[in-house]
């Protein structure tokens, strides 16, 4: 049960709607942490230990993030809820597609993963901006660090001239496919 508390210059209901809309970013955060421990222990192949070693770099900076978004949460008067529970309950989306696969299908699943991941931050930064400024800076910083991130993954599945082997796919099996079978040197 939240708090009837509000930080300063913000009305209870203003608390209330940015709490909400930070539990379903805390939800996909803890979810991507989750994804990312996956793919760091069922990646093989070619390219192995710089991708394993990637993905759990990349966890540490997601949990970091979960942290920062409980926190807020709490600091507006919330409860915030990370149990596989309500990640299960509340989440929109399907589990992540792949299971042990070689490092470029990884790669290219993960860059649809990113994609949306970092799509619906900036959708929550959108509705957010108006009524905390303070919210919105901390989601707007974690855009940036995400889409480091999936530069950094992006990397692997691009050629010299900047095509990206699984362009124009949406969903992770597709991306996966395209990204594993792709000429690098296209």
């Amino acid at each position: 049960m939240p708090t009837a508390f509000a930080p300063q210059g913000m009305t209870a209901l203003e608390a209330s709607q940015v709490r909400d809309r930070l539990q379903q970013r805390l939800v996909s955060i803890i979810d991507m942490s989750l994804v990312l421990k996956h793919t760091h222990w069922n990646v093989v192949g070619p390219g192995f230990i710089s991708v394993h070693e990637l993905f759990d770099q990349q966890v540490d900076q997601v949990r970091e993030m979960a942290d920062e978004l409980a926190e807020r949460i709490a600091t507006l008067g919330g409860v915030p809820n990370g149990l596989a529970g309500e990640i299960v309950a509340t989440r929109t989306w399907d589990d992540y597609a792949l299971g042990r696969s070689v490092a470029q299908a990884h790669l290219g699943a993960l860059d649809v993963v990113y994609d949306g991941i970092i799509g619906d931050h900036r959708t929550a930064i959108e509705e957010i901006e108006p009524l905390d400024v303070v919210t919105a800076d901390l989601l707007t910083a974690q855009t940036g660090t995400l889409e480091l991130m999936q530069w950094f993954v992006r990397a692997h599945i691009e050629n010299t001239s900047g095509d990206l082997a699984s362009s124009g796919e949406s969903s992770e099996l597709a991306a996966a496919a395209a990204a594993a079978t792709a000429d690098p040197l296209r």
